[in-house]
């Protein structure tokens, strides 16, 4: 049996070896692609993201696991690599600890999104971890899209690694959700139910004229506009790999079970959703999440051993199983990134040094 495909998209903050946010984005991509030019496959090669200060990796389309975390590994050192030309390194943080000044990328559209959405775009510097699952069709899709709705906001806790923003500590474990639902199309959304749903919806929102174009569907799935696949994009920047990878799996674990198992159960309403996605960027694994099935608050430990138990037979099937089981038990005893930048914190480092202690894992 072939194993359905997946990819992950990772963004990264530029940083100065002082500790700031290094607006370089441009001469680190010069730098990239005079190495190794950029072609039309898709992934392993740096891409420009909306702001001078960070910088986007993408792998190739992966079965295995191990390939996948080898890609996610070279890609990251690629991206440092670059950005040493430029006087800068690469941090896995979703958002700076520090100042968060920053520069829209100097291009068309970029500029045209800076324009309209003003300070909501001058303040938007958010690194995210987005995976591409396969599907076979865009109906396919849409199953996968609308059996995830309710697994979202345990994806988010997972990866939560946001918690300072211009300086201070937020309170959050992921405070890139709070900054990134203010654009207009972010979050959870009613299921669709068929292809020919979402794809009214989408021109919908285009016709409105509030949005740009496609590219500003932020929904936390979405079918993607240039592959065959289903994007999902709710998880905050790793700051270890096999947090990464093990999203991935997940993703993937959720799109086969949604495409054999055609769940009957009802759907939750996206009000509870929302609720549900706000609790989780609110204390990460460290506190209780609302549960999928309920919407009452439970165990941290209990949300994820029920997303487990719900995709068991899918990472069974894909050999993922072992890996997976042994890193969730990982972060539920260590926690999340945004445990460790408070860690780090607590223990005396500054913006510099926390940084530095951030591309170290970063690298790892």
């Amino acid at each position: 049996m072939r194993v359905r495909t997946v990819g992950v998209e990772e963004e990264f903050l530029l940083v100065s070896p002082a500790g700031r946010l290094s607006s370089v984005a441009p001469a680190v991509l010069d730098h990239a692609h005079a190495v190794e030019p950029a072609t039309s496959e898709p992934g392993g090669h740096l891409e420009k993201e909306l702001k001078r200060e960070q910088i986007e990796t993408s792998t190739h389309p992966c079965e295995d696991l191990r390939d996948l975390a080898d890609q996610l590994r070279a890609g990251r050192a690629a991206a440092d690599e670059a950005a040493q030309h430029a006087g800068a390194r690469i941090a896995a943080v979703a958002t700076a600890p520090g100042a968060t000044t920053s520069v829209v990328f100097p291009e068309p559209r970029a500029e045209r999104l800076g324009e309209r959405f003003g300070v909501l775009a001058q303040e938007q510097l958010t690194c995210g971890c987005h995976v591409h699952v396969a599907v076979a069709d865009d109906d396919e899709g849409v199953l996968v899209i609308d059996h995830l709705r309710r697994w979202a906001a345990v994806l988010l806790a997972l990866t939560s690694n946001s918690p300072f923003w211009d300086g201070v500590d937020t309170g959050y474990a992921s405070f890139r959700t709070q900054v990134w639902g203010r654009w207009p199309t972010s979050g959870p959304v009613a299921p669709f139910g068929d292809a020919a749903t979402y794809h009214r919806v989408v021109a919908d929102l285009v016709a409105s004229g509030t949005i740009l174009d496609q590219g500003m569907v932020y929904f936390d799935a979405r079918l993607s506009a240039r592959y065959p696949t289903v994007e999902v994009r709710v998880a905050d920047v790793c700051l270890d790999v096999e947090d990464a990878v093990v999203q991935a799996a997940l993703v993937r674990a959720l799109a086969d079970t949604a495409v054999r198992s055609r769940d009957d159960a009802p759907q939750p309403r996206t009000e509870q959703l929302r609720v549900a996605a706000w609790r989780a960027a609110r204390t990460g694994m460290s506190a209780d999440l609302l549960h999928p099935f309920t919407g009452r608050p439970a165990r941290a430990a209990t949300v994820v051993r029920t997303l487990l138990e719900h995709v068991s037979p899918a990472l069974e099937r894909s050999g993922d199983l072992d890996r997976v089981t042994a890193r969730l038990d990982v972060v539920l005893a260590g926690g999340t990134g945004a445990d460790a930048q408070r860690a780090w914190r607590r223990a005396g480092l500054d913006d510099a040094a926390l940084l530095a202690r951030a591309r170290d894992r970063t690298l790892a």
